[in-house]
């Protein structure tokens, strides 16, 4: 098969992806092994071409937002025919048995594996998942509208949840992108003000279209004090800008795989008055149920552009410029 193969790490400008010929792979016995429709490209896939994420598999082809058909099905797998149409998200599997898997917080399983970085993902013609860790999808949704919601839309839900907003409450959003334009529209249906801070011109549009109460420059101040906030620009220098913006006792999110340094922290205007800074680490197999079906209840939608998987790069550099706003997904022109 083809697939894209992250042949050096460095700037996407500068090639780091070349596509290859690659084995198609064997399904495992608890595995499914699919043919690719769709496959969104996240900023994750950008950190893991560029080298901010450190190489786990050398050669790896990114992506993890995927849907595809079954084409193939390990010897132990119940429960799926060939030709199911299924979606694959970032957490690819886990051990089952330590303490935080088995207290519900799979996402911090040390032994966690990852799809497009400990095993080969959606840049290809064919890729395989644990069957555990395939979602079933709704038949009303496109591939490409369904694309963004298997990480993006995920990771946004995680790290809303994660910020805590009490209902009816203000929440800021830095960054706007395809994490945080899916995110805005759960927060909206369940009754927040939602307030954007962001680069793009684009984005800062499309943010009020939903339905956003206001939106300006990622460093400028909101309109009123947030109860709470989300990080998804993978800007450091953010995060005290979002902290003095939060109201007493807010609670401010990073939604970031990667973040660059953030700056020292001044603790009276920044912290004081039990604000909080919280992580996000990727998502548990309940937040992507969850999601999707507030996402089929709210009939949350992906703003998308759509790319040939054969113009990956391209979607890369774009993804990196800020040349769309919303989420970019990659339709298998491959075969």
């Amino acid at each position: 098969m083809r697939a894209w193969s992250v042949v050096r790490p460095g700037p996407v400008e500068e090639g780091p992806l070349r596509l290859v010929g690659k084995p198609v792979p064997a399904p495992g016995v608890d595995e499914l092994l699919l043919h690719v429709r769709a496959c969104g490209v996240c900023r994750t896939d950008l950190h893991v071409a560029e080298g901010d994420l450190p190489v786990h598999r050398p050669g790896v082809t990114p992506g993890h937002e995927i849907v595809g058909t079954v084409a193939e099905l390990g010897a132990a797998v119940r429960g799926f025919t060939p030709g199911d149409r299924v979606g694959v998200a970032w957490l690819r599997r886990t051990d089952g048995t330590c303490a935080h898997c088995l207290r519900g917080a799979e996402n911090l399983c040390p032994a966690s594996h990852y799809t497009g970085w400990d095993a080969d993902g959606g840049y290809a013609q064919y890729v395989t998942v644990p069957a555990a860790f395939a979602y079933r999808l709704p038949d009303g949704l496109d591939d490409v509208s369904a694309a963004p919601l298997l990480c993006a839309g995920i990771i946004g839900y995680r790290a809303l949840r994660r910020s805590a907003p009490p209902p009816g409450g203000r929440l800021g959003l830095y960054g706007f992108g395809g994490s945080a334009h899916l995110c805005a529209q759960v927060a909206l249906a369940e009754g927040a003000t939602v307030h954007v801070m962001t680069r793009g011109a684009d984005a800062r549009r499309l943010a009020l279209s939903l339905g956003a109460a206001s939106a300006q420059d990622a460093y400028a101040p909101p309109p009123e004090p947030l109860d709470s906030a989300i990080l998804f620009a993978p800007v450091g220098d953010l995060v005290p800008v979002a902290l003095r913006a939060l109201d007493r006792g807010g609670v401010l999110a990073v939604a970031g795989i990667h973040l660059s340094d953030i700056p020292s922290l001044r603790y009276e205007s920044e912290l004081f008055y039990e604000k909080e800074l919280r992580s996000v680490t990727s998502n548990t197999r309940e937040d992507g149920r969850e999601f999707l079906a507030l996402a089929a209840r709210y009939g949350v939608r992906a703003t998308t552009h759509t790319y040939p998987l054969s113009r990956a790069g391209e979607a890369l550099r774009d993804l990196k410029a800020g040349r769309f706003d919303g989420a970019a997904v990659l339709v298998n022109d491959l075969g």
